[in-house]
């Protein structure tokens, strides 16, 4: 047996080994009170605080590293932007956290209780998916969302970041780790990072120990992740948003609107990319004007409409009415988040009916689309499946469901035979 080969086993015994502890340590974490998982958010929280010149120390380490990387053709620009951490950030990190905390427990929440027969109840309750695997590129501030969001939800998670941000990665997981340390009763290896390509590798194989993995990133790490597991995949591949401005638009609005959608954070997932413009909206050419005095490139011709800018450009259409505009929208989105500006609330409801994304809105900026402003304290990412969680992924998102019976003897033969009768009686 070859050196390689050698390696190769001795990696997927290790990483097997990572998965089991996970495994094992969700079993513990998903009976923590309430009381324990937020006297360790708390801690994770103020000990982020006392140490954010180590984090940002760190950072300004692999953002050194970046600018090498920009320069050389081996990152874009728009990765770099992502993984610089500063003081707004920290301070949403942080917040966030403390939001987390002061959220009401989402696990053992009774969602339904059906008396089937005398004596016989059904209960369906909320409950941990078990172990989450986390792939993403670039954000650092990744870590405490997805360290919170499992710790209130009663999930453990193995977590690996992108090589650009190894050193801010290392410093943010060594502070919640010590936090969660001095924690009474919290349990060990509830998180776990890994840093290698080949992690990612044996990450993918752990569908014995591993339920669910939410890849951050590009479309090429998605579709790949999606191609080589068989573990269930939660996320999206693209963020293609799109704003459509109606003929009855109010120019302030739409100049507004669209300049912070495109310009607050042009690298954000949820930053337009593509503007719809009526051709009847009489304050076409003055919205064009100061979108380009606010310094962004608009292009009329793209090389495909499916295209994610990243930076302060966007495709811009003339169509000739609502219903061109949803058709395209519907056929070249992401499914991530549309906004139509229009003073016609008739038309904005069609929109918003008729447009199939996660997130869909009227009169605001496609930016809204994030768990932190949707009062979720944070989110693990942006979902556009249609199955289990839609949207910002929040604390709700990472629960699933159990249902329990409860009698008194009760056998199937007795209905089947018709010697008793179900009656269905919803308790709540």
């Amino acid at each position: 047996m070859g050196k390689g080969v050698n390696k190769r086993l001795e990696k997927e015994i290790i990483f097997s080994e990572i998965a089991k502890k996970a495994k094992a340590a969700s079993k513990k974490v998903a009976v923590l009170s309430s009381e324990i998982k937020n006297e360790a958010l708390l801690n994770i929280a103020n000990n982020i605080n006392n140490n954010q010149q180590k984090i940002f120390e760190a950072n300004q380490q692999d953002l050194e590293n970046a600018k090498r990387l920009v320069d050389e053709g081996k990152i874009t620009q728009s990765t770099y932007n992502r993984l610089k951490l500063d003081e707004n950030k920290m301070r949403d990190m942080i917040l966030g956290i403390n939001d987390i905390a002061k959220l009401d427990d989402p696990i053992g929440k009774i969602l339904l209780k059906r008396e089937l027969d005398n004596n016989l109840v059904l209960t369906k309750t909320s409950c941990p998916i078990g172990v989450l695997g986390i792939i993403f590129e670039a954000r650092p501030d990744v870590i405490t969302q997805v360290s919170a969001l499992a710790i209130k939800s009663s999930n453990t998670v193995i977590l690996k970041g992108g090589k650009e941000s190894i050193n801010t990665n290392k410093a943010i997981m060594s502070i919640i780790q010590d936090a969660l340390d001095n924690t009474t009763g919290f349990p060990k290896n509830v998180l776990t990072q890994v840093f290698s390509r080949d992690d990612v590798a044996e990450m993918l194989k752990q569908d014995k120990y591993i339920d669910l993995i939410i890849p951050r990133g590009g479309n090429s790490l998605v579709k790949f992740i999606k191609e080589n597991t068989k573990i269930p995949v939660l996320g999206h591949a693209d963020g293609i948003c799109h704003i459509f401005v109606d003929e009855s638009a109010d120019f302030e609005k739409a100049k507004k609107i669209i300049i912070d959608a495109k310009t607050q954070y042009p690298s954000a997932c949820n930053s337009v990319e593509t503007v719809l413009v009526h051709q009847n909206f009489k304050a076409k050419d003055e919205l064009i004007k100061a979108l380009i005095e606010a310094e962004i490139e608009i292009i009329r011709n793209p090389e495909s409409w499916h295209k994610e800018y990243g930076e302060k450009k966007l495709s811009l259409k003339e169509v000739n009415s609502l219903e061109e505009a949803v058709e395209h929208i519907n056929e070249y989105s992401s499914g991530h988040t549309e906004s139509i500006i229009t003073e016609d609330e008739h038309k904005a409801k069609i929109f918003m009916t008729s447009v199939d994304s996660a997130g869909v809105y009227h009169n605001v900026s496609t930016r809204f689309a994030d768990g932190f402003r949707y009062g979720f304290g944070a989110e693990v990412g942006i979902s556009t499946n249609k199955t289990h969680a839609r949207g910002p992924v929040g604390l709700e998102g990472l629960t699933i469901y159990k249902y329990t019976i409860e009698g008194n003897g009760h056998i199937v033969k007795d209905y089947a035979d018709g010697i008793k009768h179900f009656h269905h009686k919803d308790i709540m």
